[in-house]
């Protein structure tokens, strides 16, 4: 089986496109007229994304709440959403969870395509947002200089899964129903040098940030704020799900909205990411790929 980045990579011959950004970045950002269109697609799987016995309510939440931050992290406006779904085993959950969230963000279901099929359900959604500042922030500027926010603690979708598998009245919240921090992204787009939302680990994500933008990051790993015993620091430093927005500043800037400074951009040292100014061990896990 092909890994996710290698077939990535493989996808950058064909997208070629410049509304693509040669897939370096969250979203595509295609230019008309005098608007930018923001668009994003993920998808979830039962028993990658989500449990096979989870309320399909939540995991309608999850489907468009992070398809939503995809658009947060370019500081987009969401227009409306497509809905790609395989008919489940609780269809009448997703669609009450689908209602609520639609509601909660104010976005509209604009159509899509609904299929039946066997083995793991798989869902996916498609947003358009419009960006609310040009030009529209991507993963590619990051500058050396600059230093590296967070806007809240990781760790809270890895305790929060584990309270759900474990049934025993935990706060699950994290994991099941992520926000997508769509106002702190407005507030930011006209600020940031560089700005994407941590999705598959902070370790991970801060790397494919620091790839983009030809230059390495340090990251100060006492300075990340978690969500989780801090026994348990360096698992959530590669774990995902958590949906804060990751972003860099020039020099001395201050973000608009509340964050943490976690690190600080430098030239390139050859390696993309610095975890208390040293590399990682070769084949270190950083966060979450498929394979």
């Amino acid at each position: 089986m092909t890994t996710e980045s290698a077939f990535i990579a493989a996808l950058r011959g064909l997208a070629t496109h410049p509304a693509a950004r040669g897939l370096d970045d969250d979203c595509a950002v295609l230019d008309i007229g005098g608007e930018a269109l923001v668009l994003t697609h993920d998808m979830l799987v039962e028993g990658v994304h989500f449990l096979p016995e989870q309320d399909r309510a939540d995991v309608a939440w999850k489907l468009v709440a992070t398809n939503l931050s995809d658009l947060a992290a370019k500081g987009a406006e969401p227009l409306g959403v497509l809905l790609g779904y395989q008919l489940g085993q609780d269809d009448s959950r997703f669609l009450d969870g689908l209602h609520e969230v639609l509601e909660h963000y104010g976005v509209p279901l604009l159509g899509g395509d609904t299929v039946g099929g066997a083995g793991p359900q798989a869902m996916g959604l498609t947003a358009l947002g419009r960006a609310t500042h040009r030009p529209v922030p991507s993963r590619s500027g990051a500058r050396a200089g600059d230093r590296l926010w967070l806007t809240g603690p990781v760790g809270g979708a890895m305790i929060g899964l584990e309270a759900l598998r474990a049934g025993a009245g935990g706060d699950s919240m994290a994991y099941r129903r992520p926000m997508a921090l769509l106002a702190q992204g407005w507030a930011l787009a006209p600020q940031v040098t560089a700005m994407m939302d941590v999705s598959d680990g902070l370790l991970l994500d801060a790397s494919r940030m620091a790839r983009a933008s030809g230059v390495t990051i340090d990251i100060d790993s006492a300075a990340v704020p978690l969500a989780c015993p801090e026994q348990r620091r360096q698992e959530a430093l590669r774990w995902g799900d958590d949906y804060q927005l990751l972003f860099t500043l020039p020099g001395n800037a201050q973000p608009p909205v509340p964050a943490h400074a976690v690190g600080r951009v430098l030239p390139d040292q050859g390696a993309a990411l610095l975890v208390d100014g040293a590399p990682l061990p070769a084949g270190a896990a950083l966060g979450f790929e498929h394979r």
